[in-house]
């Protein structure tokens, strides 16, 4: 009979999301990610994206291991051990006003290209979510948020006026992902929407439309405000054409305005749709409303989310290369951190034109 050796082979074992979450925050720990006192539970659960008893399982484990200490009705304590090396050098802090599972889908693959950019060059990526930071008085939570996660550069996503007019203010360094608003001179990436804009708004005239509709959200960001200006330039160049700027709250409110555009006795042939999300809901509502696309009415996307590859008709849209994007991101980042100035430089990154069925 054969007989095989025993070897001391150890049974593979199944990591728990409460270990994942030590491991996780040990290793912000030991980077000196927080300084003195930890987030509240509510933004660790956000930025870590996970449960609240999960978080509190992981917390009492690290209070356990004499690297925290807690005292009633007060955040945390670091242990001075566990935050003994400053992270500002190679670390760069991402503040989005939602995490990663609601951002869009673009935005998600950027960020992980991002992240994989950074990485290979030795530096850290950390992520912030705080509504408050996106508010139009921001003061106080970006003041709490930077003094408690100091970082060599800041990177806000979505941001608006006031976020910025605040790290213009302070000085920070920091970097937009998108454009900046007008007359904010912060380094920033974003897709080149303006020449976007005019490309689309040329497409719909030689197309015949001349009852136009702008879509976009009551956000004032610096992008879409671009995308307007672009669009508008366009269309004004023929002067029997008339452009609608469609500004909606929410996804009912859309809906009704929709409606409106419907019900004129000249109706609206084409829509310009500034978010991808919202291209779902143009097309599902007009096909509601016994529209044809296209031959009752265009629709084109300014973004170019991989999902509308799955609508029928494709969708008319612009897609920018979201690899690229954060490789550009990456190295403006750098420099920006490794010059320790806030030079203006602005990058435009073109997207590419796909013609789809819907125009």
């Amino acid at each position: 009979m054969k007989t095989f050796p025993v070897l001391p082979l150890v049974p593979p074992q199944r990591v728990s999301l409460v270990v994942q979450t030590i491991q996780s925050l040990r290793a912000a720990l030991a980077a000196g990610y927080w300084r003195e006192t930890m987030p509240g539970e509510r933004e660790l659960c956000q930025t870590l994206e996970v449960s609240r008893p999960t978080l509190r399982a992981a917390l009492i484990e690290l209070q356990r291991a004499g690297e925290l200490t807690s005292a009633a009705r007060s955040r945390r304590c670091i242990v001075a051990k566990a935050a003994s090396i400053h992270p500002s050098g190679r670390t760069v802090a991402l503040i989005s006003p939602m995490p990663l599972r609601r951002l869009a889908p673009n935005m998600v693959l950027m960020i992980d290209a991002l992240r994989d950019h950074l990485g290979r060059s030795g530096w850290t990526t950390h992520m912030h979510v705080s509504r408050s930071c996106f508010t139009r008085h921001p003061d106080r939570a970006l003041q709490e948020l930077t003094a408690r996660s100091p970082a060599a550069t800041w990177l806000l996503i979505t941001s608006v006026r006031p976020m910025q007019e605040w790290f213009l203010r302070h000085s920070l360094r920091c970097l937009v992902a998108g454009t900046c608003s007008e007359g904010i001179g912060l380094p920033s990436v974003d897709a080149a929407h303006h020449a976007t804009g005019r490309h689309a708004g040329a497409l719909l005239l030689r197309k015949g439309h001349r009852r136009i509709t702008l879509v976009r959200s009551d956000e004032n960001t610096g992008g879409d405000n671009e995308s307007v200006r672009g669009f508008s330039a366009a269309i004004a160049s023929e002067p029997s054409a008339t452009l609608q700027v469609m500004s909606y709250r929410s996804r009912d409110h859309l809906v009704t305005l929709l409606d409106q555009t419907l019900r004129s006795d000249a109706p609206f042939t084409a829509y310009f749709v500034l978010r991808s999300l919202d291209v779902l809901t143009v097309i599902t509502h007009l096909l509601r409303r016994n529209r044809h696309i296209p031959r009752d009415a265009a629709v084109v996307s300014r973004d170019g989310e991989n999902f509308l590859d799955h609508v029928s008709p494709v969708v008319t849209r612009y897609a920018i290369d979201t690899e690229r994007f954060g490789r550009e991101i990456s190295r403006l980042v750098r420099t920006v951190a490794e010059t320790r100035t806030l030079n203006p430089r602005t990058i435009r990154l073109m997207p590419k034109f796909i013609a789809g069925e819907t125009v």
